[in-house]
């Protein structure tokens, strides 16, 4: 049965620790983006057909403020009366599929979640909003890693997450960064949640810390007047329209990606383009040289911008998933053409060979140096 809230009035500016409201920028300050052409086909707000919230997920403040987001979007949820959700699966892969990529459920994270743990290269620790996506992307680096049916989990205990992050926060070293977004796309389901609004407030009161998320989606308008501080890194999933087109169905096009990175840039944030999976298809130079063109044209002047390169890998477990979901993919899951790469617990991972690598990593050194000679490159795997 459906069930409604104590109204509290949504999220909209930062808080900063001692709970005085962050003054947000004026309309006056608002991002100039007329001088970049671009636009593009933004994604579309996902709308769960089913959405449930657990009783103590119910009971948290971050949960009841998810639960008026829900009710002004006009979206209807479940309140189940313990802590386990309903039977998500289908009869069929197929079908269990598309019932949990249409389900939303507001659980609190486990007492595990709150025991960080490194995630190199791309920060020192990882902590996370959520887990799962509303994306169809047949490359899902989800796929094997989370168990049990695609339904995205939204996390409603954040205020005792955020809480736990300060613990991590080393006051030796000049920052500490977080990494919001290994499980999850926190733009892709921030119209339903404000969680990563919240997130980016809490973290420009920590002088000591640097988040850092990354999305597929272009909405950023609600983090636009967000007091940032300088301490979030806003990093944007770019591709060479080949792979954006064909395997990434739900999210942005290319051209919508690169506005939502100059409109976070103008707004003063830091930002970062992952580009990722990287793919050696056939006229890839050509593509991928086109796509650092059109976010050359999109940079604004004097943009903090780093780079983050992430060649496509897949396990045995995560192929045979994905082929499931996505059975026409024209992904290439030919292994003869990979090479195992082993980790320190016996399993593997099919990478590109050796050479591939290396053609990868030098064709985008050169042209990233060349194109962004003020950006950095913080990694190649």
């Amino acid at each position: 049965m459906a069930r409604k809230p104590l109204r509290e009035a949504p999220h909209l500016s930062a808080r900063l620790p001692d709970g005085h409201a962050a003054d947000t920028i004026s309309q006056a300050d608002a991002p100039d983006i007329t001088t970049f052409a671009g636009g593009g086909r933004s994604a579309r707000d996902w709308k769960p057909k089913h959405i449930y919230f657990t009783a103590d997920a119910y009971r948290e403040p971050h949960g009841r403020r998810i639960a008026a987001r829900l009710e002004d979007l006009g979206l209807t949820y479940d309140v189940q009366k313990g802590n386990r959700l309903p039977r998500l699966g289908g009869a069929t892969v197929r079908e269990t599929y598309q019932r949990a990529k249409n389900t939303l459920a507001i659980v609190n994270a486990p007492p595990s979640a709150l025991r960080l743990t490194p995630i190199p290269p791309s920060a020192d620790w990882q902590f996370h909003l959520a887990k799962g996506c509303p994306a169809h992307c047949q490359y899902c680096y989800l796929a094997g890693s989370l168990p049990g049916a695609p339904v995205t989990r939204a996390y409603a205990n954040l205020d005792t997450i955020l809480e736990n992050n300060a613990a991590y926060i080393d006051p030796n070293r000049p920052e500490t960064t977080f990494e919001a977004s290994c499980y999850t796309d926190p733009l892709g389901i921030e119209h339903l949640t404000g969680s990563i609004s919240r997130t980016i407030g809490w973290f420009a009161g920590q002088p000591g810390a640097r988040l850092r998320w990354v999305t597929k989606y272009d909405r950023v308008e609600p983090l636009l007047n967000l007091v940032h501080n300088g301490r979030t890194r806003c990093r944007i999933s770019l591709n060479a329209d080949w792979v954006t087109k064909r395997l990434e169905g739900g999210t942005a096009d290319l051209s919508a990606r690169l506005l939502a990175l100059r409109k976070l840039a103008l707004a003063g944030y830091p930002v970062g383009a992952v580009l990722a999976p990287l793919m050696p298809f056939e006229g890839w130079q050509e593509a991928y040289a086109e796509m650092l063109g059109q976010l050359r044209a999109a940079l604004p002047a004097g943009a903090d911008l780093t780079f983050e390169l992430i060649t496509h890998r897949f396990t045995p477990g995560s192929k045979g998933i994905l082929q499931e979901w996505y059975p026409n993919t024209s992904l290439d899951f030919d292994e003869e053409k990979r090479t195992k790469k082993h980790n320190k617990f016996g399993s593997h991972k099919f990478v590109y060979p050796r050479e591939q690598m290396r053609e990868l990593k030098e064709y985008f050194t050169a042209a990233i140096a060349r194109e962004f000679p003020e950006a950095e490159v913080l990694y190649f795997t």
